[in-house]
């Protein structure tokens, strides 16, 4: 490692027994050179930040106190986890983070023996713990069990579910939850207001630890106080916070709030309370990005690095997110959008999940309040919340990332579908995402979405498309599910003020007609189809281009078209190529007795890896120089 100097006892620190060879006064220097290295790796190769920052302190507590591996050690989402990732080995690759071929910018269970379970999404720390401990007794083994949750995690409602049979199961978990009030947008709903009250009441927390000071002298004379101390905390709580506590309502045993950026105290009571059989929660307090100005100050915007920065002045110094870019993102897009509509038809609400920002909703926040609803982490109840909204008239975006989607999928057919209500589902980040990796890939929603009976399914092309996709799914008229997918990053076109236009469902249209050989794309794959037969034609091949825009329902006339007029199909996805467009268009030629191939293109039946999306599209050779390859390859025999 270089720079030994400046990380002292960082580069000394190869796995968790070499920490804890370190003097327990030396850990606040330990975080500080932990957190100094996250914030120098993240400077040169922009990653998730301010969430690791956040919980420095807590991951060498952790490590310091339980004996991982062997204890099992469980983070919620993975944001968190950059330290301990540093702390378990990694510290020396840290640099290939979410790179091709480097490690993943969460905890993965391929990756290493530290990292207990595999997380991408939030609300699962819980239950997983739960199952680990339960087989860790059914084994006779003596391990400790540790979920690590965010207060924007606890708005899961897998959380709570996993929380009421801890308590049923009382098995020896150890929860700790990581109150910093933000998960990328602020925390939204009562379970925020609840976690500040417990945290800001300064007459409990004088009293408390008023009488925990007390009973521990009396410990120390050798007075058993372990559960008068509980049952004296609990009395506080219920007196001075005037309701019962939500965890020991639960039969959870609370313990806190505590500083969590104290860690010497956090190792302290990790030491008192591991071994006090049960389910047990400990509450921290935490702040997002603490130790980084401007992490701190703009929580949100660092959630993940905006691209290279100054380690000093905060400066970017290459941005993602440059506001100067052109062209438009497709979320800014469907932002802009979403408001012109609604601002036409007082029925639309809209509706998100915890990611207000990453959707672009936080204009339509400020113009409309009243109509745009942040439920939380929470997929399952925005889907259902959005079919209530439907059934009393109203007409709902439900804006929810392709790989969320992916956890409301029952309601979505039971609730949506099965009803044949008006929810317009605009799913995100649809396709390949990039360096997120395979937990935030949208690679399945064509497929799973394709077979439910009453929806719509459209992907647009460009931000044209995607505008009048939106236009004609709040119609009245057109009162039924109306899914729109479309990706991360950027359309076509600088932007511009675009009228909308009434779209025929079900239309598809051809951009380029050739010969022998057709390519029936949708969504943005169409654009990779467009440059690779610019290149082909200079070449004297000559190449047919369709876009479907719509999987379901398919443009019959135009497949039939298709299929009459060329000797070669080549389908191309932004999707699986199992269930998705290939299939629906290979079950048209089966169905019509067409005996022409049909050569799928698009995202291959395995979990893709992490690296940025123009990579991971030509390692899925869907890419335009993979295009041309198979198009010379087929024109071979048949032009």
């Amino acid at each position: 490692m270089q720079n030994e100097d400046k990380y002292h006892f960082l580069s000394k620190i190869n796995s968790p027994a070499d920490l804890k060879e370190i003097n327990l006064k030396d850990l606040p220097q330990v975080a500080e050179e932990l957190r100094n290295f996250i914030i120098e790796a993240s400077s040169v190769n922009p990653a998730h930040f301010g969430a690791s920052l956040g919980v420095v302190e807590l991951t060498v507590a952790l490590h310091y106190v339980f004996n991982t591996p062997y204890d099992l050690l469980v983070w919620d989402v993975g944001h968190q986890a950059y330290g301990h990732k540093i702390l378990t080995g990694r510290r020396d690759v840290f640099h290939t983070n979410r790179n091709l071929n480097g490690i993943s910018g969460f905890p993965s269970p391929f990756e290493s023996e530290y990292d207990s379970f595999g997380v991408g999404h939030s609300s699962t720390s819980i239950s997983a713990a739960l199952g680990m401990a339960v087989a860790a007794k059914l084994n006779n083994e003596k391990r400790q069990t540790i979920a690590v949750i965010g207060d924007g995690s606890l708005t899961g409602g897998m959380a709570f579910e996993g929380l009421n049979n801890t308590a049923a199961t009382r098995s020896n978990v150890l929860i700790v939850l990581n109150d910093n009030k933000i998960a990328i947008d602020e925390n939204a709903g009562a379970l925020k207001e609840y976690l500040t009250d417990i945290a800001t009441s300064k007459t409990y927390n004088r009293v408390k630890d008023d009488v925990w000071n007390f009973l521990g002298r009396l410990s120390k004379l050798g007075v058993d106080v372990q559960g008068f101390t509980q049952k004296i905390d609990n009395a506080i709580k219920s007196i001075i916070m005037r309701n019962s506590n939500l965890f020991e309502s639960l039969d959870i045993r609370y313990f806190g709030p505590v500083d969590g950026h104290d860690v010497i105290l956090l190792t302290r009571l990790f030491e008192d309370i591991k071994d006090i059989p049960g389910p047990k929660l400990l509450h921290i307090i935490t702040k997002k990005g603490k130790g980084f100005k401007q992490a701190e100050q703009n929580q949100t915007l660092w959630h993940a690095a905006p691209g290279k920065f100054d380690i000093e002045t905060g400066r970017i110094i290459c941005s993602e997110n440059n506001e100067n870019e052109q062209p438009q993102k497709f979320q800014d897009i469907f932002g802009d959008a979403i408001v012109e509509l609604a601002e036409k038809n007082n029925k639309i609400i809209a509706i998100t999940p915890a990611m207000l920002t990453g959707s672009s909703l936080v204009k339509m926040s400020k113009e409309f309040p009243d109509r745009c609803f942040d439920v939380g982490i929470a997929e399952q109840h925005a889907v259902t919340f959005s079919a209530g909204l439907a059934k009393q008239g109203m007409i709902p975006f439900c804006n929810i990332y392709s790989s969320f989607a992916q956890r409301a999928y029952d309601q979505i057919i039971h609730d949506v579908a099965l009803q044949k209500l008006h929810v317009v589902f605009c799913f995100d980040r649809a396709g390949l995402v990039g360096n997120d990796g395979a937990t935030h890939h949208g690679a399945f929603d064509l497929s799973f979405m394709r077979c439910i009976p009453n929806m719509v399914i459209s992907a647009p092309r460009d931000e044209f498309q995607l505008r009048d996709l939106m236009y004609t799914a709040q119609l009245e008229k057109n009162n039924f599910p109306f899914a729109i997918r479309y990706p991360r990053g950027n359309s076509l076109y600088p932007k511009s003020e675009i009228e909308f236009h009434e779209l025929k469902i079900g239309k598809g249209k051809c951009l380029h007609k050739g010969e022998n050989i057709a390519i029936i794309t949708i969504g943005t794959a169409g654009n990779i189809a467009l440059n690779a037969i610019k290149i082909l034609k200079e070449e004297n091949l000559n190449i047919s281009v369709y876009d479907m825009l719509f999987l379901k329902p398919l443009d019959f006339d135009l497949l039939h078209e298709v299929f009459s007029s060329h000797d070669y199909i080549i389908t191309i996805e932004d999707n699986t190529i199992i269930g998705g467009l290939g299939s629906a268009i290979m079950e048209f030629a089966v169905e019509n007795d067409y005996k022409i191939k049909v050569d799928r293109m698009g995202i291959p039946d395995r979990f893709i890896e992490h690296a940025k999306q123009d990579e991971l599209i030509a390692l899925c050779n869907y890419d335009t120089e993979s295009i041309i390859k198979k198009v010379k390859k087929v024109a071979e025999k048949f032009c």
